[in-house]
């Protein structure tokens, strides 16, 4: 009687707990299941819709993830936070038109409402619109002036000078920000220094970035001698000889253009040229490899190898996963041959991703550290890059990529392209031919002018992608330098 009554509780149990259950059980397969099911059996709207949606997201399940999402929204009493949640899921995946249609229904308060305006200036910036932008930002602000969020989204669409009144009234609200939300008052922090960066006080810009990094990095702080040992671990474990132990994989096609590199390296310059031919899609920070290898414990050879001798991979494990992408890929970007996945430091996943995909390319963008750290240091990433909030961090991660660079391009040869910026950008005409070739697609003229192609942006880069190809960014780190010691002192060992 005791067994019976346990089975049933296990049974029971919702199919939502049991879909974490069985992804940490590594089992992606038997999660989907679960989550599909919950869709197709369960009532259409419901709370617990939120939970199901970030599960989604967490596997790259985008059609699931969305719906949820729309559940939740549409969940009574009806909130502006919960469509707000909806809605940031369709910018996530560049579904701005559906978002206008459902703003443009709200009745006129809603509409102005700090929150919606802050959500509009957001997209107008992603799609290039800057006039728009700071337009909503600053509707956003008229509405409520004492939003930090907003006043940092209008300091990076605009260039500031000495005496410009956004930055005194950008001080008074940091003064009666102090002591609140630290995430906000850190991105204030970052957009005042933006602000003093535009006008020339270097000074003063480095105090405000150096306030604001240390309340970031006091929330998230870097775990150096884990990244190093990480780092170390794979260099030591995916020798020639070591990978000889991993099944070939039966992934025939490479769906993905894979541009890798550090943030700030040149990454999305080198999207947006890719994403200039008539036959590749932007794909930007997708994380979706990193979802479709959800079964195999971790990226480290252990995990691979106790995956492939598991079941759950049946006679072909690596082209499971291959498949899996693919399908993750076409799902977002159907009707492309090719899609640039310029996901954040994916060095950590190097050796299996063109394991999984033997056919795949790689573009390494490489840039002159100094600068590159600088502008790490001087961005306020939305993505978890705990080793950003200090030069010393910064440098230390640095040295340990720089081990992982020169180990793949050591291993994989030719199918790692290696881009200089400062050559990129010296002589785009030389290159970008063989950055075609490279990526397998024939040269366009439409990629020399990339700054022309109309795409969506959620990086950083997001006004710099717009401008012709220069080397106006070579160099930008030597007024800093006498500030970044500690990145020296790091990064040279």
């Amino acid at each position: 009687m005791a067994l019976h009554k346990q089975a049933m509780t296990v049974t029971d149990e919702p199919r939502v707990v049991r879909a974490v259950k069985a992804l940490r059980a590594h089992d992606r397969d038997t999660a989907l299941a679960l989550l599909n099911e919950e869709l197709r059996e369960e009532p259409p709207m419901g709370e617990r819709w939120r939970s199901i949606a970030k599960l989604a997201e967490n596997i790259g399940e985008i059609a699931i993830e969305i719906e949820a999402a729309r559940r939740f929204a549409m969940t009574q009493p009806l909130t502006l936070e919960r469509l707000l949640f909806y809605w940031e899921k369709l910018a996530k995946y560049d579904r701005f038109g559906q978002i206008e249609a459902e703003v443009a229904r709200l009745p006129a308060q809603a509409q102005g409402h700090p929150a919606v305006a802050h959500l509009m200036g957001t997209i107008a910036s992603q799609q290039g619109d800057f006039a728009k932008a700071e337009a909503m930002q600053r509707k956003a602000i008229a509405a409520n002036e004492n939003v930090p969020v907003s006043w940092f989204a209008l300091a990076m669409i605009k260039t500031f000078e000495p005496g410009d009144p956004d930055l005194a009234a950008m001080e008074r609200v940091l003064a009666r920000a102090e002591g609140g939300d630290p995430n906000a008052v850190a991105a204030l922090h970052y957009g005042i220094g933006k602000a003093r960066h535009d006008c020339g006080d270097i000074e003063r810009a480095m105090h405000h970035y150096a306030k604001g990094a240390a309340i970031k990095r006091a929330s998230t702080p870097f775990d150096a001698e884990r990244s190093d040992r990480e780092a170390d671990d794979l260099i030591a474990q995916f020798t020639p000889e070591a990978m000889r132990e991993l099944v070939p994989s039966g992934t025939g096609d490479w769906p993905a253009i894979f541009v890798n590199g550090l943030p700030r390296s040149g990454t999305t310059l080198m999207e947006q040229i890719l994403a200039s031919h008539s036959d590749v899609s932007h794909g930007g920070e997708l994380n979706l490899f990193r979802a479709a290898m959800t079964s195999p414990a971790s990226a480290a050879m252990p995990g691979a190898l106790a995956y492939q001798a598991s079941r759950l991979g049946g006679d072909d494990p690596w082209g499971q996963v291959g498949r899996t992408y693919a399908r993750l890929l076409d799902e977002r970007f159907p009707g492309h041959s090719r899609v640039v996945d310029k996901s954040l430091i994916q060095s950590r996943l190097m050796g299996l991703i063109l394991h999984v995909l033997p056919e795949a390319r790689v573009i390494w963008m490489r840039r002159r550290p100094e600068d590159a750290a600088l502008s790490c240091y001087r961005t306020f990433f939305t993505a978890d890059i705990s080793w950003s909030w200090s030069f010393a961090d910064i440098g230390r991660f640095f040295r340990a990529e720089d081990r992982l660079f020169a180990h793949w391009t050591r291993i994989f040869g030719d199918r790692i392209m290696v881009v200089p910026y400062e050559e990129l950008v010296g002589d785009p005409a030389g290159w970008v031919p063989r950055i075609a070739s490279h990526a397998g697609v024939k040269m366009e003229e439409a990629m020399l002018s990339s700054h022309k192609t109309a795409r969506n942006v959620r990086t950083a880069s997001v006004q710099q992608v717009r401008q012709p190809i220069s080397a106006a960014a070579v160099g930008k780190a030597k007024p800093y330098e006498p500030f970044m010691g500690d990145f020296f002192e790091a990064y040279r060992g």
